[in-house]
């Protein structure tokens, strides 16, 4: 079995790896897409589908309140009440054509431990996006922007808080 690979960094022009027993060529163009084509033809993964699962990953570790910064999680309640909610707020990826890297911007639950919180969501997002994609995933960044406060609305700001 000979296998030629050409990795370059996420993000980069169209490049190419051919596994020699499959005869797959993956190529992506400008971090937008992963392309693997075999005999059989092609598939075509792109950056937004990778956003939306490290998204649904994230979303599902325990300590996550939100994902997304301040203004970030008001545009996304203003889409929740329209009933468009966006399970890319707060994740932005790259995609190269084997590769994937993800940032995170959290907001956790006081009284977690914000350091395990974050590697259990590198762990989430590296697991769910190898597997459901089979891009390999270089790395995970995770922003903490804020912590969130039992009782405390995420619609409330400081200057409605004060009005009461």
């Amino acid at each position: 079995m000979s296998e030629t690979t050409t990795v370059r960094p996420v993000g980069t022009t169209t490049a190419s790896t051919t596994a020699g027993s499959t005869g797959a060529t993956r190529t992506a163009s400008k971090g937008t897409a992963s392309t693997s084509t075999t005999s059989g033809g092609s598939t075509t993964i792109q950056d937004t589908v990778v956003a939306k699962i490290a998204g649904i990953a994230a979303r599902d570790v325990r300590g996550v309140h939100a994902l997304g910064g301040g203004a970030a999680r008001a545009i996304g309640a203003l889409r929740e009440r329209v009933g468009r909610a966006d399970v890319t707020q707060g994740i932005g990826v790259e995609v190269g054509e084997t590769q994937a890297a993800a940032d995170v911007v959290l907001v956790v639950e006081y009284g977690v431990a914000i350091q395990d919180v974050a590697g259990d969501v590198r762990r989430a997002i590296v697991t769910a996006v190898e597997q459901m994609t089979g891009l390999e995933v270089t790395e995970v960044n995770v922003l903490v922007a804020d912590v969130h406060l039992a009782g405390e609305s995420d619609e409330e700001t400081d200057e409605t808080r004060r009005v009461r």
